[in-house]
Order: C-alpha cells, then structure tokens, then sequence
C-alpha cells in the first residue's frame, strides 16, 4: 500500500522534527513542513498532500483556522489541528464541532497516528457519499422524466430538469416548499385538489400511482395532463427517509387516445356517433328500460330521399358536404340528451329517451322533415331533401339492439314505398 502524504504545518520547530519523525516511522511521507499558512497554501497547491497537520497559531498574517478552511473548500484535502489546551478553550466551538478534527498538544505518537487515521477514514467517507450523491444526480438528471426527491416531512429536496421544466418551477426557488404548493394537482374525475401525495406514501409506506385523469397546475397556471407514481424512499434498514415522485407530460398521449376514441366511435365525415356507439347506447337504454316499466324509448331510421341524386349531379364534394349539413339540422331536431347517429352513407339513427308515448317520436319525425326542406346553400346552389323515416318504439320489450333497429328498419322501407317524405311506425 503506498504511503500517505502529510503536510506539517507548525511554527515550533522541535515540535515540527518530532511530528515529522513519528510520521515517519508510522509508514506516513511527509510532503513538508512550514510555520506560516500562505506557505502552507502554496505547498498543498504544488504536493497535493492527502492530509493536513496544522497548528492553530502560525507565523503571518492568517492563522491556521482560516488556513484549514481554505484547504478544505478549494483543496479538498483533510486537516486535523494541532492545539495546545489553552488554546482549545478559546476557539470557538464551531471551529472544533467535527470530531476527530484536532489533537491536542502534547500527544503520544499513538494518539497522533489514531487521529490521522480517523481523519482520512473520514474524508474518504465523505468523498464516496459525494461521489455517490453526484453519480445519483446524474442518473436522476438524465432521466427521461420528471423527478422529485422529497424530504420525510413531504418538502421538497430535489427536482431534475425535466420536472422544473414541466412545473416552471426552479429547484432553487422549490427547495424545501411543501409539495402541493410546486406540484398542483387535481383529479379532473372528481374536479377536487390532490394533497400532498409524498405525505400520503411516506405515511402508508407504498407505490402510489396517480389518478388516470390527473393534472398539473403549472407556476404560470397552464394545465398539463401527467402520469406515473409516488413511491417511498427507503434506506439500508428499510426505514423511510422521503418520497419521490415520478411523472410524465402525457398531454400528447391523451391527444391521441382521445382521437382513436373518435375514430372508433364517431363518424370521420358529420363527427356524429357512428354505428358502435349508437348501438352501445341503445343497449343502455334497453337495459334501463327493462328496470323501469314506464320507461319508454323510440328508435328512428331514417334514410335521405334522392341523395344519389344529389351526388351525381354535384359530386362527391359537395355530396359530402350536404351530409355535414343534414346531419346539423338532425341534432337541431333533438333534445340534448337524445342521440343523432351516422349509420352509414345516408342512413342516420335517432334514439330518443324517456318519452311519453309514440306520440313524442312522430313529433320529431314531423320536425325533422320540415327542417330538411329549408335549402342547403353550398357553392351557390340550394339543395334541398326529404327523408323516409321507420319509427319503432319498446311498447314490445324488445331484448336486443338489433331486433329493434331491424323491425325500424322495416317501416323505413314501408314509408318509401308510401311515397317517401313521410314517416311508418312499425306494428
């Protein structure tokens, strides 16, 4: 093992030959020895010594706490003190807090080589915790999502890049401020804040994943959808020392997720729900019908008149933008908690709940032709239709979705072959 550097600083000479001395015969090189602190800064800048023996009064202007504490902080390196009892009751406490920090003069040379031995032990401890802290650091820093350490008492320690980017909160400014006062949440489930989650984990000592509708409040008010958890930090002993929580910007995901919801239940062209979702809800209703017996519901199917018309003399373009068209007038027809649906080409649905009797079906179905004979200008031209219209309704308990749309299908055809622009009611 290669031996230690020691730089001796001591402006007692005897007393400087004898320190030298017992260094070295404890296996310890002695890098120099000098009476005054800014030689003693001078040398520790040239032999970078592993350690520092300095007496507390030199010769000079600077004495030997101010000379340590130089070495410390811009070297690195460890110092013990050399100081006589006098002394010791002098120097403020704070100077000497640290133990093993200082021998006190005169010493035997197994007191000195415990000292300096603990001293190093010490500083090599202390290095590897730094070294450890700024390697986690790193890791953290590096991280692709936001990451916040906090304290036991849920305030925060820490926070990366990322989360001071998507909070707007600087880690300097957030440094010990209770979580929910940087990280505002709410559940937009519920529309309530969100407490201190750090707390919550700290406390029930498990993995916390966020609520699937959570939002983050930003420093400047801006609203952010975020995902992931908060989990308690443990240490060697399993005891908890803090939380930390981990989230997302996960706006875009939702953006997308919304879109393929669309897609998957709403019409691309009129944006009205289309075949799955209509279905969906007639099987609620059907559901809800079968609790209450004075729940009546009706079905409309409705299919425009000369459509194909329309789209051969005009084309397609314009075809499609009369179908946006017809399909506004249709949701204007209806209450707001009925349902318009694109069933596909000109076929629309309706399913209008909670009515009285048959009587509220026809009256839409009369409404309904009336709105569509008022034009339609698109391009310069006045378009205009009439519907045939198969109205069913659950005066026969009707089991399943598609027996009812079937039997309301069966009277739009027997209102076409009346003539078209009329509605049939199936019987």
């Amino acid at each position: 093992m290669f031996a230690r550097k020691i730089l001796v600083v001591e402006d007692e000479k005897i007393l400087a030959s004898n320190i030298r001395n017992s260094l070295q015969k404890l296996g310890y090189l002695v890098s120099g020895i000098t009476n005054s602190g800014e030689e003693a800064i001078k040398k520790v800048a040239e032999t970078h010594p592993h350690l520092v023996l300095i007496d507390v009064r030199l010769v000079g202007e600077i004495d030997g706490v101010n000379v340590a504490d130089t070495i410390q902080n811009h070297f690195h390196a460890p110092v013990v003190f050399l100081i006589d009892c006098s002394e010791y009751k002098t120097l403020q406490k704070n100077q000497l807090s640290e133990a093993f920090s200082y021998i006190v003069k005169p010493f035997i040379e197994s007191d000195l080589h415990f000292a300096i031995e603990m001293a190093l032990y010490k500083h090599q401890s202390k290095k590897i915790l730094y070294e450890e802290k700024q390697r986690l650091a790193a890791i953290i820093n590096s991280m692709g999502c936001a990451v916040i350490v906090t304290y036991p008492n849920g305030s925060i320690q820490m926070m990366n890049p990322i989360a001071e980017l998507i909070t707007g909160w600087k880690q300097s400014e957030a440094f010990e401020k209770d979580l929910v006062e940087v990280v505002n949440l709410v559940d937009k489930d519920v529309g309530e804040r969100i407490e201190n989650l750090a707390t919550y984990v700290i406390e029930a000592g498990e993995v916390l994943n966020l609520p699937e509708n959570c939002t983050l409040i930003t420093k400047d008010g801006k609203e952010i959808a975020i995902g992931d958890n908060v989990a308690p930090i443990r240490d060697q002993n399993g005891n908890i020392t803090g939380a930390v929580l981990l989230f997302q910007d996960i706006t875009k995901r939702k953006q997308t997720e919304a879109q393929l919801m669309r897609n998957a239940f709403y019409d691309g062209l009129t944006e009205l729900p289309n075949r799955v979702l209509f279905l969906d809800r007639l099987r609620q209703t059907i559901e809800r019908s079968k609790r209450r017996n004075d729940y009546y519901f009706a079905v409309l199917f409705l299919d425009l008149d000369g459509f194909k018309e329309i789209n051969d003399r005009f084309g397609h373009g314009i075809g499609d933008d009369f179908l946006v068209a017809i399909a506004r007038r249709l949701e204007s027809c209806l209450r707001s908690g009925d349902t318009v649906a694109r069933f596909g080409g000109d076929e629309f649905t309706l399913l209008l709940e909670d009515i009285k009797d048959i009587t509220d079906a026809t009256n839409v179905a009369k409404r309904i032709q009336d709105s569509l004979r008022l034009p339609v200008n698109l391009n310069g031209y006045q378009l205009s239709t009439t519907a045939s219209i198969g109205i069913t309704w659950n005066f026969s308990h009707y089991e399943e979705p598609a027996t009812l749309l079937r039997d309301a299908d069966i009277a739009m055809y027997r209102a076409k072959r009346q003539g078209k622009a009329t509605y049939a009611i199936f019987s």
